[in-house]
């Protein structure tokens, strides 16, 4: 058995969460291989509503296996609130949870004076912020990379807090730096309560774990978070995430060898969204923006923040599907355009003066602008139905024919009932 790998290829919030749900049901295992908190995969069905920010997506399936990989960072605190709600909102008990959800022990812990220098970093950026979760992301993905970090099967050491103090202790010396103020008591007894509730879990290494259970003929999926345009190396750059979104990410963040991976599922939207700073070719600062974001209810999950809201870019689109290795796509919030009649696509771009048709290495709005071609929409409603509009058919055969991918799922409402499957 191969690892398949489900992930988004535009800046995020494309609706993997939901897929991942879908999908559930064809696969044994499901395991989340980076990014941390700053994530909110939305899930809905039977009237339900639920957002997850660190644990596989998978959770509300029977008989399936959720695995938080090494490549992910865990906010104890936060964790702790996604787990209290598992219990008490869905009825998961203890036994449960601790049957159906693994943590990798190589999984860093994100530190509560990880979030005050995520917050002191940002706003020492003034006019050129990142537009950071301000979760504690990047500081805790730096520590890992500097060899100083916490990780999960630190937890159980007998030295757990001395190297705990350790590494607050110089956190403190690069805050006062900043001349940053806060107040570490409060947060700092809910984290080593999200510690303990962490010590009710089972860590595992789950490299060896994932290798085995594929050598055992079971299926896994890896579920990735952001998005392929926020990958720290081929993202838009540094308006980036702190780690590899794309599927090389599963390998790394799993212990996946390149030979293991199966298929890859690329998640986009029927148009596209941006939250925070960084470049955004086809976006639309006008009615027509505002227009999508409001039907597309289009506020983060995590920091709620709106988002931009712009026309379907393929060259982004196709750059995101070549460094995947894409086999299929699914094709989320098409019911947001229902009301379209004339839908707009980010065909080219022109890039000082010269017309291209790939995403350049600098995307400086004041030297790229885009190129669009018109379709006709479908204007009219859409329902969980196999008949789909004759115009919405044309839009998903256009995009196949210009990315070479097929679509295999359209998702026309946010509820795991209003999906279609396509033969």
């Amino acid at each position: 058995m191969k690892t398949d790998v489900l992930l988004g290829l535009q800046w995020g919030d494309e609706g993997k969460g939901k897929i991942v749900d879908v999908l559930t049901p064809n696969y044994d295992i499901i395991a989340r291989f980076q990014g941390g908190p700053n994530a909110g995969h939305t899930l809905e069905f039977n009237g339900k509503k639920h957002v997850l920010h660190t644990i596989p997506s998978g959770i509300f399936r029977d008989n399936n296996i959720n695995i938080i990989g090494n490549g992910v960072v865990i906010d104890p605190i936060i964790f702790k609130k996604e787990t209290d709600a598992l219990r008490e909102k869905f009825g998961l008990s203890n036994e449960l949870l601790r049957k159906k959800l693994l943590i990798s022990t190589r999984a860093h812990l994100i530190l509560p004076t990880h979030i005050f220098l995520d917050k002191a970093s940002e706003a020492s950026k003034g006019e050129s912020k990142i537009g950071s979760t301000q979760k504690g992301i990047g500081p805790t993905y730096m520590d890992k990379t500097g060899r100083n970090g916490l990780r999960i099967g630190d937890i159980l050491a007998p030295d757990f807090k001395a190297r705990y103090d350790f590494l607050v202790n110089k956190h403190k010396q690069m805050l006062a730096w900043h001349q940053f103020d806060y107040d570490l008591s409060e947060i700092e007894k809910m984290w080593f309560e999200g510690i303990e509730n962490l010590k009710q879990l089972e860590f595992i290494e789950s490299e060896h774990y994932l290798n085995e259970a594929m050598a055992g003929g079971k299926k896994i999926l890896a579920e990735g978070a952001q998005g392929s345009l926020l990958d720290i190396d081929f993202g838009t750059y540094p308006f980036v995430t702190s780690s590899n979104t794309v599927t090389a990410g599963a390998c790394t963040g799993l212990g996946v060898a390149p030979g293991k991976i199966g298929k890859v599922i690329g998640i986009f939207k029927a148009y596209c969204t941006r939250v925070g700073s960084g470049p955004f070719p086809s976006e639309l600062n006008n009615e027509t923006g505002e227009q999508m974001r409001k039907i597309g209810n289009e506020f983060g999950s995590t920091t709620g923040r709106a988002r931009r809201c712009g026309w379907l870019d393929l060259p982004a689109l196709k750059y995101a599907i070549m460094i995947n290795g894409v086999t299929e796509l699914m094709m989320m919030k098409a019911d947001v355009l229902n009301s379209f009649s004339e839908i707009q696509v980010c065909t080219s771009y022109t890039y000082k003066g010269k017309k291209i048709d790939h995403l350049p290495y600098s995307i400086d709005p004041k030297e790229l602008s885009a190129n669009y071609e018109t379709l006709k929409g479908w204007n009219t409603e859409l329902y969980n139905t196999k008949q789909l509009p004759s115009d919405l058919l044309n839009y998903i055969s256009y995009i196949e024919k210009n990315t070479g991918v097929p679509i295999s799922i359209v998702s026309v409402g946010p509820d795991r009932e209003q999906t279609i499957l396509r033969n």
